[in-house]
């Protein structure tokens, strides 16, 4: 009987000493854990408003991981529980991560950079790494593009982000530029007519865009023309490659010539 009623005395004890931590850390707990749900609305105001709805999930989530986390340490410090051991656990295997993800989280740095400044978007066709293609989907670690051949080219976000890109569908017009020789015995201004006569009849040549045709170079073989005409960027590739069959014919219909390297041999007899 003594030894009940010393166990219910420690007990009280105990409850009078730690009873108020106790309920705190309870209420603590339900309170933050019912704020972490209502920042569940914030998290799906920022993914609606934020720039890439990737990006803003995988931040959204772990945001709600570090508050859930911070909230249990809280939690156990107010019961009295140490932690500081507990927070260096988790900070050396928090390096112990980061040192075996290096590559890992260079490439999320990198994501995170491209899906912010946004250099290119999907659809677009970019130039980076040495690799072509339109850009099928930027993720957090990887952006994948399609060729036009339809091969699939994955490349790390890291290096994406700092190395050179040019994205060649980023402004709304593109010029496309076409280099074509005539003979030297020819008429140039003949040669020119015909030329600047395509790029005016061609309805997706934009005409208040500085198109030029002009003489670059006095070449070996030939006087060699250079042919830059302003198309809308969905109009590229087909004027691309529509404007070489146009200009070849417009230059021959102008009685011009377009040469080809030649070479004079002379045959020398020694008797």
């Amino acid at each position: 009987m003594d030894i009940l009623q010393s166990q219910y005395e420690n007990l009280i004890n105990l409850a009078t000493i730690y009873g108020g931590q106790i309920l705190l850390a309870i209420v603590v707990l339900i309170v933050g854990l019912w704020v972490i749900k209502i920042s569940n609305f914030a998290k799906t105001t920022m993914i609606r408003h934020f720039p890439d709805e990737t990006l803003a999930k995988f931040l959204g989530g772990a945001l709600d991981v570090l508050l859930k986390v911070l909230l249990v340490i809280s939690v156990a410090s107010m019961v009295g529980i140490e932690t500081t051991s507990f927070i260096a656990v988790l900070g050396a295997a928090g390096l112990a991560v980061g040192l075996a993800l290096q590559g890992s989280l260079s490439n999320f740095a990198g994501g995170v950079m491209i899906l912010i400044f946004r250099p290119f978007k999907v659809s677009d066709y970019i130039e980076a790494q040495g690799l072509k293609g339109v850009v099928s989907d930027i993720g957090i670690f990887v952006t994948t593009l399609q060729t036009f051949d339809k091969r699939t080219l994955i490349i790390p976000n890291g290096p994406l982000a700092n190395g050179n890109i040019i994205n060649h569908t980023h402004s709304d017009i593109r010029a496309v530029e076409i280099n074509i020789g005539v003979s030297y015995s020819d008429d140039l201004g003949k040669a020119k007519t015909a030329m600047e006569a395509v790029l005016a009849e061609d309805a997706r040549i934009l005409q208040n865009e500085g198109n030029v045709v002009a003489v670059v170079n006095l070449n070996d073989s030939s006087v060699d023309f250079l042919v830059r005409g302003f198309v809308k960027t969905e109009d590229y590739w087909s004027f691309f490659f529509d404007s070489r069959v146009a200009l070849k014919s417009a230059v021959e219909a102008a009685g011009c010539t377009i040469p080809f390297p030649q070479r004079d041999i002379h045959m020398i007899s020694q008797d």
